[in-house]
């Protein structure tokens, strides 16, 4: 069934409102995908928060106009689809680096970042890198790490003359009577 003219326009115009606001977008490609393979894939993008698509290439090249994402959707040849997200790109990165490793048939075609294009190898260290969360997570503990180390060493003080007081006492050091200093 052909697409309409109207129904390419109406499908550039939601793309291109889409790509105006993200800040990730990966270009990738796929032969002999099945339909559950591609419902996959789409439900594990949806659960990191990014959008998938498969759009044909003159289509993609007009919707990125005027975008940050502009020169990666650029002269594209094949089967093409579009995952992207506003949010955390390392989220997508992984989710579909762990998919194509499942999948040979899925591979990348580019990759944009903050409005930077980046290259397949790049991609695939995106994917390696801890999320947002856990650098935070890491953060905090190494800001959190000195004032945990001067509180321990405080501590140390009152609990080292606490110790010596006790083995004083255990050994009876200060149950002598005072001898006269003058005598």
């Amino acid at each position: 069934m052909a697409v309409t003219r109207a129904k390419k326009i109406e499908q550039v115009e939601k793309l291109g409102k889409d790509l105006q606001n993200v800040s990730t977008v990966i270009v990738t490609t796929y032969s002999k995908l099945t339909v559950a393979q591609d419902y996959e894939l789409r439900k594990v993008l949806r659960s990191s928060g990014a959008k998938y698509t498969v759009v044909k290439n003159t289509l993609a090249e007009r919707a990125a106009k005027g975008t940050k994402i502009e020169n990666a959707l650029k002269d594209l040849s094949g089967v093409t689809s579009i995952a992207y997200t506003e949010g955390d790109p390392v989220a997508l990165a992984k989710a579909l680096a762990k998919y194509a490793k499942d999948n040979p048939e899925f591979t990348f075609k580019a990759g944009v970042v903050e409005g930077r294009v980046i290259s397949i190898k790049e991609i695939e260290s995106l994917a390696t890198m801890p999320s947002k969360e856990e650098i935070y997570s890491k953060l905090l503990f190494l800001m959190n790490a000195p004032a945990q180390r001067l509180v321990t060493v405080m501590n140390a003080i009152g609990r080292d003359l606490a110790v010596v007081i006790n083995q004083g006492v255990e050994k009876e050091k200060f149950s002598g009577e005072a001898t006269p200093s003058g005598v």
